[in-house]
């Protein structure tokens, strides 16, 4: 297997919670357990399609669990891996950030953030 070279070290961070909903996911995730239909509920623009794949690079990179209950009907869940919950400082001066930025470019955080517990 031939070792992957990274030009600077933030490309190895971009591979794992690059992307528009990657990040998205983590951060609800912070809040505890989630099954996938909270997190569709959570993320009303995500298909299913795009959050099953994101969930499952996720769970591959080692930064969520995925927790199946042995229970009919079914029953999964995600949260944050150890290793997933060091991202939360990264996750929260994102967060920070793009609130400075949506203040910034729109003056007024609450005509453009959704309502939602991230929001508050």
């Amino acid at each position: 297997m031939n070792k992957k070279k990274y030009n600077i070290s933030v490309e190895a961070t971009l591979e794992v919670i690059g992307g528009k909903w990657k990040c998205v996911i983590l951060c609800h995730l912070t809040h505890g357990k989630k099954r996938t239909s909270e997190l569709k509920r959570l993320m009303p623009n995500i298909t299913q399609k795009m959050l099953t794949q994101q969930l499952r690079e996720l769970e591959e990179d080692g930064v969520i669990n995925r927790i199946v209950y042995n229970q009919i009907p079914p029953k999964v869940e995600y949260e944050l891996s150890e290793y997933g919950k060091s991202l939360e400082h990264i996750l929260d001066s994102l967060c920070a950030w793009g609130e400075t930025h949506i203040i910034k470019v729109y003056g007024d955080k609450s005509e453009v953030l959704e309502e939602n517990i991230l929001n508050n």
